[in-house]
């Protein structure tokens, strides 16, 4: 059985990639964190893709998913803009 069919390995890899978005802040790694950990539970209930490519493809979807509704619900309203009043050297 090829390890990416495992549901482990994507709670693993979601389990890295959060950590990564811990130490490395940004909302970069979270989607990707976010994907995998649903690619596995998706895995764990017996949904799974035939191969390899499609497995990635539903997995970089549900990451771009991931990504877009953290945009929408984190990320700055139309027309607004960030003002930074402090520095971190201040």
């Amino acid at each position: 059985m090829p390890l990416w069919t495992e549901w482990w390995v994507w709670m693993s890899g979601a389990l890295v990639l959060a950590t990564l978005e811990v130490l490395i802040p940004g909302y970069i790694f979270l989607g990707f964190a976010i994907g995998a950990g649903v690619m596995g539970l998706l895995i764990l209930l017996g949904i799974s893709a035939s191969g390899l490519a499609l497995t990635l493809v539903i997995f970089a979807a549900l990451s771009l998913a991931a990504y877009i509704v953290m945009r929408k619900v984190f990320g700055l309203e139309k027309g607004q803009v960030k003002i930074w009043d402090t520095d971190i050297n201040d």
